[in-house]
Order: C-alpha cells, then sequence, then structure tokens
C-alpha cells in the first residue's frame, strides 16, 4: 500500500492500531481469530457500541475497510459485512458551501504571503494542498514547474499570461502529469512573496522550493508538508471568521469552472485536464509523452483566461470596463442605424474579413 499513498498506508496504520487498542487486541491476534464467529461477533458488537455513541458512519467503515485489508494481507480470506447505519454519509461536510468571491477576497486578506499563494493556487487553478507540498515534505512545487517563467536575481517574471504551472506525476493525486494555468493575482501573489524572500538573502534556482520556511522556525524538510500548507491556508480561513476545511477552496475552482462552461467560455475536456482528472486529454497528453500541439495549448490558455472573471476576486475593474464598452457599441450601433442607415455589425464583419480576424472592444469603438 505504501507503493501506491503513503498518507493512505499511514492512515490504515494508525486506524488498525486505534481498533486494537480499544479492543484490548493486537494485530497478531486478530490474525489468530479471524475466521471465528466470535471475531465478526465482537466487530458488530464494536460496530454497534460506536454508534450508540454518536460516531459517524463513515468514520466507522474505516475500520471496517482497515481490518478487511489486514487479513486480506495475511491471505485469509475472510471479509467483514456488517452493515454500518449512514456509511456513505459525511456529516461534517454535509452543510459545507463554497465561498462566494467576498469571501474568498476575504481570507486572501487575511492570509501570510506564503499563505497567499497556496490559497489562490486551490482557489484559481484547482490544485489539491499535497500538490504544493506533499505528506512527508520530499516533495513540491519548484520554481522550475513554471516553465514560462525565467528566473532572476531579484524574483520571477512570467512572460506569457495566464502562465502555465506543471504538475508532476509524483505530486498528482491521479499519479500522472498534467498542467494547469495561473492568473495575473496568483502571478502577483507569488512574485511579491518571491520577492521578500530574496531580501532575505536566498538566491533563487529552478530548484527552490515555490513555499519556502518561516526563517525563524526550524527546517527539517527541503519541501513544506501538506499539513503546512492546509495549516497556513486553515488560519487565514479561521482570521476571515469562517470555518471551512481548507478544501472548499478548490471546490470554489471547480464550481466556478463548471459555471464558465455552462457559459461556453470551456469546454468539458479541457475543464478536466486543467483540474487533474483523467479524460481525452489526459490520455493524449500521456501517449505523446507530456507534448500537446501548440496551437491546443494556446486555445485552453485562451480558453482559462475566458473564465478568469468566474474566479479572480481582483477582475472587477476589468468587468467594470467591459461592461462600459459594451454599452458604447450597442449605443452606436443604435444611433448609426437610426440617423445613417448603417448597420454598424455589416462593417465590423467587413472589417474582420479584410484584416483577418476578430476586433477587440476597443477597434469595434474606433471603427
Amino acid at each position: 500500500m505504501v507503493a501506491k499513498s503513503i498518507v493512505t498506508a499511514t492512515v490504515y496504520l494508525r486506524t488498525l492500531g486505534l481498533y486494537c487498542d480499544l479492543n484490548k487486541t493486537d494485530p497478531k491476534a486478530i490474525l489468530k481469530v479471524a475466521g471465528t464467529k466470535a471475531f465478526r461477533d465482537n466487530f458488530t458488537d464494536f460496530i454497534r457500541r460506536m454508534e450508540r455513541e454518536g460516531k459517524a458512519g463513515s468514520y466507522l467503515s474505516r475500520f471496517k475497510k482497515v481490518l478487511n485489508s489486514w487479513l486480506s494481507y495475511n491471505g485469509i480470506n475472510v471479509k467483514l459485512k456488517v452493515n454500518i447505519r449512514g456509511e456513505s454519509d459525511t456529516p461534517r461536510i454535509a452543510n459545507e458551501r463554497v465561498p462566494n468571491k467576498e469571501e474568498l477576497d476575504r481570507i486572501l486578506r487575511m492570509a501570510t504571503p506564503r499563505g497567499r499563494v497556496s490559497i489562490a493556487l486551490m482557489a484559481f487553478s484547482g490544485l489539491r494542498p499535497e500538490s504544493i507540498g506533499n505528506y512527508d515534505g520530499s516533495d513540491g512545487l519548484k520554481l522550475g514547474d513554471f516553465v514560462e517563467a525565467e528566473i532572476r536575481e531579484d524574483g520571477i517574471e512570467f512572460s506569457k499570461v495566464p502562465s502555465m504551472l506543471v504538475i508532476r506525476k509524483s505530486l498528482s493525486k491521479a499519479r500522472h502529469q498534467y498542467f494547469t494555468f495561473i492568473p495575473q493575482q496568483t502571478i502577483t501573489y507569488i512574485k511579491e512573496y518571491l520577492e521578500e524572500r530574496v531580501k532575505q538573502g536566498e538566491e533563487l534556482s529552478k530548484d527552490s522550493p515555490l513555499l519556502g520556511f518561516d526563517p525563524r522556525g526550524v527546517k527539517r524538510n527541503r519541501f513544506l508538508r501538506t499539513t503546512l500548507v492546509t495549516r497556513d491556508v486553515k488560519e487565514a480561513i479561521l482570521r476571515a471568521g469562517f470555518n471551512w476545511r481548507p478544501y472548499v477552496l478548490r471546490a470554489y475552482c471547480d464550481t466556478n469552472m463548471i459555471v464558465a462552461e455552462s457559459k461556453g467560455k470551456i469546454s468539458h475536456p479541457y475543464l478536466q485536464f486543467i483540474m487533474g482528472h483523467k479524460g481525452d486529454i489526459e490520455a493524449r497528453y500521456s501517449t505523446n509523452k507530456a507534448v500537446l500541439p501548440p496551437d491546443m495549448i494556446e486555445d485552453m490558455r485562451k480558453c482559462y483566461k475566458e473564465c478568469e472573471p468566474f474566479l479572480s476576486t481582483a477582475t472587477q475593474p476589468l468587468e467594470q470596463s467591459n461592461i462600459i464598452k459594451e454599452a458604447k457599441i450597442e449605443a452606436l450601433k443604435s444611433m448609426a442605424k437610426s440617423l445613417l442607415g448603417i448597420d454598424l455589425l455589416d462593417v465590423k464583419v467587413a472589417k474582420e474579413k479584410l484584416i483577418g480576424r476578430e476586433l477587440n472592444k476597443d477597434e469595434e469603438l474606433e471603427l
């Protein structure tokens, strides 16, 4: 199991240890009695007792999974089949909702510079905390994972916006490499955070961890562990006056990207890929050894940029500007039609045919 996930292996080991403590037994003793009716009856009694104590079904089902896994690992073909009330229920998150833009903006303001980077990566790019820094601090995001950025003496510079961020296979939950994009808002947080680290004497390179350690703290690992990543996020959430789990920020990204998809801003295969799910594009990306056609990458970047207003908390001035431009264009169309008998849409189409591309809003106004 460790070969698949050290996190799952550790959780299973702790759960087995807890079961043994609660039932005054040990793992080897369980193996000796596993095939008996008494063992199955004792496990059923344990579940019923815990249910009376108010334990959630999803919590109790873990004991069943762990014991079945332990028996299977030792070659014992016995399956505990006790029914557990509410086995699929998740009461802790049943009433949890994703934050709105104003709430997310408050969380960002309450965060440390390091925490702000993590929050932005989760909320705007859909990263999982363990993709930012893994369970034991042995791996995490590096500056070199921002493949379109240039590392300089005074910080980092991004050549394209939105900018590509590669999630290596070792940091992906589904164990496949993929990439997502980061918007200008995230870039600003990263640049401010890295500039501060440079001022403190750090020399940056492509191999440098994205998230550094508090200089007053004790550095035990090269990268920030997942627990420290989520601690930064959780502290900001609490300071903002909320009690959500850090993972709600990834849900914020997923939810708002789905809304953008419904508005025709991004295709479902693109959305799946950017969120790190397996699908058609992931299969093509993996088959082609982590290479996609440049025109597809640029199309994905364009689609992500069109989704930014649904995600970013810093897009309101831009949105307001676009609304004003749209209103001016519509007013001019109406005036041209009523006073001059000219259909500006025909003029626009003719101009676009002439130059071979669509006009932007500023060019429409000038026309």
